[in-house]
């Protein structure tokens, strides 16, 4: 199957919901959500940075106006999404690499990375290829290098917004447990539930591994 044939969930869940995506989460707290991610991740200048799943670039935009001095990459299977993230950069004057590609196969080198992020991404996965794209975080990290997760966490209790862009069968294996236990089986040292927040759009937890 090639990558043009492979299906993939947009960001917003549904394609006609993208123009509405960067508000509706910015209203409800995705934003603040990011800016979390990007303080826990602790970025320094000369670091290259890879986001999976940057969809519409939003998190990828805060890293590049906080820290100019950091190389950011960010790769989405969704051309509609890349094309309005290369926008917002385009507009903002901002340097970013947006690429075309799926988490499990990530175009990119051995150890190439000194931080890989993921925000609201993970759950998108279906169970057989959360595994699959750990592994490749773990092969594209440097030693030493960390993954930051951020997404939905399995609670039994979801807000509205969770509910309208994902299937509920999207989200029942992101418990706490299963995606710690999934980072340790595909490599990554350390892997630990590093906090828990509740937002209008549901229940998110940030996860931290890195590369020994």
């Amino acid at each position: 199957m090639t990558e043009q044939e492979r299906t993939f969930l947009p960001a917003a869940g549904k394609d006609w919901l993208l123009p509405l995506y960067d508000p509706i989460v910015k209203l409800f707290g995705g934003d603040a959500a990011r800016q979390a991610l990007m303080e826990q991740a602790d970025l320094r200048p000369g670091q290259q940075v890879l986001e999976v799943g940057c969809g519409t670039g939003t998190l990828m935009l805060m890293i590049k106006r906080e820290h100019k001095n950091v190389e950011v990459i960010g790769v989405d299977p969704d051309p509609k999404a890349l094309k309005r993230a290369r926008d917002k950069a385009a507009r903002a004057g901002l340097s970013i690499q947006f690429d075309q590609g799926f988490g499990d196969q990530l175009p990119y080198r051995d150890e190439s990375f000194d931080r890989v992020l993921s925000s609201f991404m993970f759950h998108h996965l279906p169970k057989e290829e959360k595994g699959k794209f750990l592994a490749q975080v773990r092969r594209v990290l440097k030693s030493g290098g960390s993954f930051h997760l951020l997404d939905f966490e399995e609670t039994g209790k979801h807000g509205w917004f969770a509910h309208i862009v994902h299937a509920h069968h999207r989200l029942e294996d992101n418990t706490r447990e299963r995606v710690i236990a999934l980072m340790k089986e595909e490599g990554l040292d350390g892997a630990e539930w590093v906090s828990g927040r509740k937002r209008a759009f549901g229940q998110v937890a940030y996860y931290r591994a890195v590369r020994g």
